[in-house]
Order: structure tokens, then sequence, then C-alpha cells
């Protein structure tokens, strides 16, 4: 799929961004050279690829959950405008 100097300011004008228009060909032939290796790369078999999380096999090294610090809330809340039942109370601002 090759883009031209209009499809380049098309989307450049939906992405909201702000482009030189001396740029735009260059923009076309590097945005047309990724499509073309998006393109090769679904040719690509992947029947037989299992889905991964990541690509290396690791595993995460978690610490134990345990509590360490105090609870504060009572002493953090006391500058708050409104607390109710150990929650913040803000106005209503959406409907």
């Amino acid at each position: 799929m090759a883009l031209n100097q209009d499809d380049v300011a098309k989307v450049a004008h939906l992405a909201r961004l702000a482009i030189d228009s001396s740029n735009t060909q260059a923009y076309a032939d590097d945005l047309t050279s990724i499509l073309a290796l998006v393109d090769q790369m679904q040719t690509v078999d992947t029947q037989q690829v299992d889905p991964m999380s990541h690509p290396l096999d690791a595993t995460q090294r978690l610490r134990p959950d345990e509590v360490t610090e105090a609870d504060q809330r009572n002493l953090l809340q006391q500058g708050a405008p409104a607390v109710e039942q150990g929650l913040f109370l803000v106005p209503k601002v959406i409907e």
C-alpha cells in the first residue's frame, strides 16, 4: 500500500500533528516502507506458534505481601474538608 502526500496530510490532521509540508514526501516514503514490512510480516505462518506473554522465559521475583507501615488514615484525613467512614468526599462533577 503506497501512501502519497495527501494521505500523510490527512493522517497528520487526524492525529492532530503539525508537520512541515516540505517533508510530507519523506513521511509518505517512510510510512509506505513500514506498511510494506507489516504486509510482509502478515504472510508468516504462525499457526504452530503458541501465544506468549513475554518473549523471554522469565519469572517475576515477588516479595512477600507484608504490611510495612502503620495505619495513618485518621492522621492523613484530618486536613480533608469532608470525610465519611474513612473515605474522602468530593463534590459531584458529573451528573
